[in-house]
């Protein structure tokens, strides 16, 4: 698969604001997006394809609130494996459902996971099957002021 590539100029303010309105509702129809930006339904839906293709739109996803599926405890766990363990680190933390994200980062930890979870107890029963290969530090989240979202979107200055 080709993939173009935004970088240098960025978007298109078209592009921008296709991805602005998208990034608010993804189930926005094409006639409606072609209506905000000022153009054809089949236009919308070849920029739509031309950002897919490049993989600045890497999918589409539904936003769900843990607490009112029975998990109210979110925290983010720090975890530094002991040496040798970081390949079995990582392979438990992909098994782990209650893990939501995980990045593998640089400083004195490897890797920062979200977990979401229904009591203190299951926290606990996550950090036991990690701690026999790593060492971790947890700070339970007691509310976000930012929540997840796009990081700004580069504009072209033509």
């Amino acid at each position: 698969m080709k993939r173009l590539r935004y970088e240098n100029g960025g978007l298109d303010a078209v592009d921008a604001r296709l991805l602005d309105i998208l990034a608010r509702d993804a189930r926005t129809s094409l006639a409606q997006l072609a209506r905000a930006v000022g153009l054809s339904p089949p236009s919308v839906s070849e920029r739509i394809a031309r950002l897919e293709e490049a993989g600045v739109i890497e999918g589409y996803t539904l936003a769900i609130d843990p607490k009112a599926l029975g998990l109210p405890i979110a925290a983010w766990l720090r975890i530094r494996p002991v040496p040798g363990q970081l390949h079995k680190v990582a392979e438990i933390l992909q098994g782990l459902p209650e893990v939501v994200e995980c990045d593998r980062v640089t400083g004195e930890d490897c890797f920062i996971a979200r977990v979401h979870l229904g009591s203190v107890d299951e926290l606990e029963g996550v950090i036991d099957q990690i701690i026999p290969y790593a060492m971790t530090n947890t700070a339970i989240i007691q509310s976000s002021p930012v929540k997840r979202r796009l990081p700004p979107i580069p504009r072209s200055q033509g």
